[in-house]
């Protein structure tokens, strides 16, 4: 087993290592602004993704965002909205990164977006210029890098199956919650059928959408099913008791592209201009969140970790630790410190966190966890410094 695991983790590497992960951001930005409570003094330190919601806490005017991103890939997507934002009408810059496609990209990208790149963002997009051109088999950005693959890889199985397909397509038009609710009660036993469970449940398909081994111990066990039982579950939170129609995360990976109607904020019209006014206060780095601290201290107002503490903790305690130690001496009283993490509870925050920082009870968050429209993360933790 220990070199099964062995394999597993390199594997798990070997896609991280060599690709973009993400491209789109897989978490809300609706809740989390109301619990970091940005204003016109934070300064913000938070781990990239795909870059839509840093883009997203903009509208709350912070004075500066710093994202940070071992994968260089994940920056340059980030890159790249900012320099469409910049450079771009509305029309083109909906066209990239909502309809995932433009027919003009090679010569935009050539004649006005390149020269606004860094230059390891400049090798990425020469390399990926592909991405939007909306021909072969994949017609829209969103099934590129590894979640996109296995996005598009599940909308081909969908459309060899065309009874699910309509059902689904009826789930995500539903008009009411009640109407949701039983089409996808309907749904269920055939969308979560043997072979999805199969699918699932490999440790291949999860490092497609970035989850490590150590992640998917987690919850998978805690499930008779394994992944397929937690997914049942995240399914039926998202479709069971949330309005579908305003869920732009789900319904991108069903359709492919956003609609005009339901889009993150930096594809909403009305939001075009303030941060085409403010897209240069983010700035990006290439390192890990201590590296980033070690070589810009400062006393930050926010931090946003997503839920790569779990991989911390699995793999990296001292560095976990360390981790820690930066982020308490780069912040100031009234932090605020947000993480998701696949389990329930944690054990894993270091015992001298805790008696510099006050973390928000479960029950305390509940009522904002619980309109999350992605419902993937297990838990959501609000630390704010004494």
């Amino acid at each position: 087993m220990k070199y099964v695991n062995h394999l597993q983790d390199w594997l798990f590497r070997l896609v991280h290592q060599n690709n973009l992960i993400y491209n789109t951001c897989w978490e809300d930005p609706r809740c989390d602004r109301q619990l970091l409570e940005f204003n016109q003094d934070s300064e913000v330190v938070m781990i990239t993704s795909a870059g839509c919601n840093a883009l997203d806490y903009l509208l709350d005017d912070p004075k500066v965002i710093h994202t940070i991103d071992m994968n260089p890939r994940q920056n340059a997507l980030l890159d790249l909205k900012k320099a469409s934002l910049a450079q771009l009408s509305f029309e083109d810059h909906f066209a990239l990164f909502g309809s995932g496609k433009h027919s003009e990209f090679s010569s935009i990208y050539a004649q006005v977006l390149r020269e606004e790149l860094p230059g390891y963002a400049q090798e990425v997009w020469d390399r990926s210029a592909n991405y939007f051109s909306g021909k072969a088999g994949r017609k829209t950005m969103y099934y590129y890098g590894t979640s996109g693959v296995l996005a598009w890889l599940l909308r081909g199985y969908l459309k060899a199956r065309p009874k699910i397909n309509r059902e689904l397509k009826s789930l995500f038009g539903a008009e009411t919650l009640e109407e949701q609710i039983r089409i996808y009660d309907e749904l269920e036993p055939r969308l979560l059928n043997q072979l999805v469970h199969w699918a699932v449940n490999r440790h291949f398909t999860m490092c497609l959408i970035g989850v490590p081994q150590s992640q998917q111990a987690l919850f998978k066990d805690e499930y008779e099913r394994g992944i397929t039982g937690f997914l049942q579950d995240c399914l039926r939170r998202v479709f069971r008791t949330l309005p579908i129609k305003d869920n732009y995360f789900w319904q991108l990976y069903f359709q492919g592209f956003y609609k005009p109607d339901c889009a993150p904020s930096y594809l909403q019209e009305a939001h075009f201009e303030v941060l085409k006014n403010r897209e240069k206060r983010i700035e990006t780095y290439n390192n890990t969140v201590s590296g980033f601290l070690q070589e810009n201290p400062g006393a930050y107002s926010h931090f946003i970790l997503l839920d790569h503490q779990d991989w911390l903790a699995a793999y990296d305690l001292p560095g976990l630790v360390e981790e820690w130690e930066l982020i308490l001496a780069n912040s100031k009283p009234g932090t605020r410190i947000l993480m998701r993490s696949a389990a329930e509870k944690i054990d894993f925050i270091p015992d001298f966190v805790h008696d510099q920082v006050d973390f928000k009870s479960n029950v305390e968050l509940a009522e904002i966890h619980a309109v999350d429209r992605v419902g993937t993360c297990a838990s959501v933790q609000l630390g704010i410094v004494k």
